[in-house]
């Protein structure tokens, strides 16, 4: 008996995309849709309200991409501040991988994008608002921000997704979100997508999506085939002599602390031995934050240290190791931060470090997270944590760290003119009342201790009468000559006493 001929993939059209889509997907050199886009792209193409479970790094940005950008591809364009499609992620991070992932793509089929995210400045979120944009990708922060100012309305939107529902919740956006969502059409499609679904997950799904069909491709559990997980048992003097030589090996890198804090420390402590690595974290600015993701995904930096808020935000390719330094409380944390690794097929490991009064706790949260480590007592040096992590012994030689770029300072403007007279000419310029004059138009006004005006045509203030005509004040109310102060009796009914000088008022 022959056997049988396994059924060939199916590929995007197959799907029910449209060809111009299908042939941009096939330019990014994606042409085999994973198991969670076979299953949730018909029937979003289809308008049902879609609940959908994915393991981290399984798809599900296409999964939720593709139907949305097939839908708004059918030549209608959006009003001013009205999009006509709306996801909401939890983090600035995740805000920038969607739109990055889906930006080229809509490109191709005539769909704008925009991301509505803190940090940055609003000017280009608002004119893009005011021109017109089709899909808006926002945190709830942000986007509750621009509603507020009245430049955004959610009126028109025919489709919203949420993306890592589970983490907002977890964060604390879920009134927000919560808020927004009933800002938009009733009938509107919905889609959530997330890594796990919990109770306020489902709140969610009560009450905002209408017969939903559910699509769960995996556990919530790390079960990937392809992902080896270390427990480390490390002596508290040891622990950042292993963290700093796991960090020294070669391949990309990333490793997790608890705190903003924790994440700055380390990573000043790394460029003293001598190992360059980028910190991310909440506090740092958003303009730090990308350029920071960027030298990771280039390769200039090869060790990215990050807290639990940028954990599900990151997709860089080629993460061969996630290193948890400090271990976390949650095992869905701990599955958030060890899917930056082992990506889409790709091969990697986790190692956490644990110190001996960690390890039984550290054991339960893993065994929740469905993960059964290998455990390995090591020390700084070991052979066996070389083998297993390619830690080797950093330079020591200090690395210079560039400050952060500050931000640029604005120069006050005058109170009578806008931002925009540093367009006009050179004799438009000046402060208050003294409009300094160009070269053409006459010599520059000065004034010298004597009271003369030098270099005009009008002829020294002398001659226009004396000083003391003018009540003996210069323009900005002081003073200029002691004779031609009034006697100390009357200023002001005789009020200050001979050793006291009046005030000037500027």
């Amino acid at each position: 008996m022959e056997p049988a001929t396994p059924a060939p993939a199916p590929d995007f059209a197959a799907l029910g995309l449209p060809r111009p889509l299908v042939r941009a997907l096939a330019r990014e050199g994606i042409t085999t849709p994973f198991e969670i886009q076979c299953a949730t792209v018909p029937d979003a193409l289809a308008g049902r309200d879609v609940l959908g479970r994915g393991q981290t790094g399984s798809g599900k940005t296409l999964a939720f991409g593709l139907p949305l950008l097939a839908r708004m591809a059918d030549g209608r364009r959006a009003r001013p501040l009205h999009p006509r499609a709306l996801i909401l992620v939890p983090t600035r991070e995740l805000a920038m991988q969607v739109n990055d992932a889906l930006f080229p793509l809509g490109k191709a089929v005539g769909v704008f994008l925009k991301t509505a995210v803190g940090g940055v400045p609003y000017d280009r979120q608002i004119d893009s608002l005011r021109r017109g944009v089709e899909i808006i990708v926002a945190t709830p922060g942000r986007l509750g921000d621009l509603i507020q100012r009245g430049v955004c309305v959610l009126d028109e939107v025919e489709v919203t997704v949420l993306d890592e529902a589970d983490q907002m919740a977890d964060m604390g956006f879920l009134p927000e979100v919560t808020e927004l969502l009933d800002k938009t059409p009733a009938g509107a499609q919905r889609l959530l997508f997330s890594a796990t679904l919990d109770n306020d997950v489902d709140a969610l799904v009560r009450r905002f999506m209408t017969d939903p069909v559910t699509h769960s491709t995996s556990p919530a559990t790390a079960a990937v085939t392809t992902m080896d997980h270390h427990l480390l048992l490390i002596p508290p003097n040891d622990k950042f002599a292993v963290a700093a030589s796991i960090a020294a090996r070669p391949g990309r890198t990333m490793m997790f602390a608890r705190t903003q804090m924790g994440v700055d420390r380390l990573v000043d402590q790394l460029a003293a031995v001598g190992v360059r690595a980028g910190a991310l974290h909440g506090g740092k600015t958003q303009r730090v934050r990308t350029r920071t993701l960027a030298e990771f995904k280039e390769g200039r930096t090869n060790v990215l240290v990050a807290t639990d808020v940028a954990a599900r935000g990151i997709h860089v390719d080629g993460v061969s190791l996630v290193v948890h330094v400090d271990p976390p409380k949650d095992p869905k944390d701990y599955l958030h931060r060890a899917g930056r690794t082992a990506r889409a097929g790709e091969s990697g490991a986790v190692a956490t470090l644990v110190l001996p009064k960690q390890r039984r706790s550290t054991l339960a949260m893993m065994e929740k997270a469905g993960v059964d480590p290998e455990q390995t007592r090591v020390r700084r040096g070991d052979a066996a944590l070389t083998a297993l992590t390619g830690a080797t012994e950093p330079s020591g030689v200090p690395v210079v760290i560039a400050p952060e770029p500050s931000r640029p300072h604005r120069q006050r403007t005058d109170r009578f003119r806008s931002d925009r007279s540093s367009d006009r000419p050179d004799r438009y310029r000046g402060h208050g009342d003294r409009v300094q004059r160009s070269d053409d138009r006459g010599p520059r006004v000065e004034a010298d201790r004597g009271g003369e005006r030098r270099g005009t045509d009008r002829g020294p203030v002398a001659d226009r009468g004396p000083v003391g005509d003018r009540r003996g004040a210069d323009r900005r109310g002081g003073f200029r000559h002691e004779e031609n102060r009034p006697p100390r009796d009357d200023r002001r009914g005789g009020r200050f006493s001979a050793d006291r000088r009046p005030t000037p008022s500027y």
